[in-house]
């Protein structure tokens, strides 16, 4: 009796799987990719009008907080005692949160003098914060003193 090999072969299932449709399927989705992404940049253009608007009378001019080699604080060039320095910042906030605040610390002062300072300053309400550096060669105009 012989057997034919073919015909069982047929029934068992298979055991590899095809992975021809999923890459023709990936294929497909990476053009529609490449070319829907130019357009997804462009933008729409438009001229807009010129319109001025009066602007607010809101004084922008920084406050100043300096703190020299010593450690002492200051606010425009005024001295200013640790004690006080919070109070001194909430009533600066009070007039105008929006105020914009430069600081500026001797570089041998140490990091949590500065970090104090940021931190009286945040608490007050004041949240524009920026940090003055000097760039190049220093000169005698700003070579540490606080003004």
């Amino acid at each position: 009796m012989a057997f034919n090999s073919q015909r069982n072969q047929g029934h068992r299932p298979m055991a590899d799987i095809n992975v021809t449709p999923m890459v023709d399927v990936m294929l497909v989705l990476l053009v529609f990719f490449i070319m829907a992404a130019p357009l997804l940049t462009h933008s729409v253009k438009v001229e807009l009008p010129n319109e001025k608007a009066q602007g607010t009378a809101v004084d922008k001019t920084p406050v100043v907080l300096s703190i020299d080699a010593q450690g002492q604080y200051f606010i425009d060039g005024h001295a200013v005692k640790d004690a006080d320095l919070l109070g001194s910042l909430t009533a600066l906030a009070a007039k105008n949160a929006e105020t914009p605040v430069h600081i500026r610390a001797d570089q041998a002062v140490p990091y949590a003098k500065v970090a104090h300072l940021l931190t009286a300053a945040q608490t007050s309400g004041l949240s524009k914060v920026s940090f003055l550096t000097q760039s190049g060669r220093s000169n005698a105009a700003n070579s540490g003193a606080v003004k």
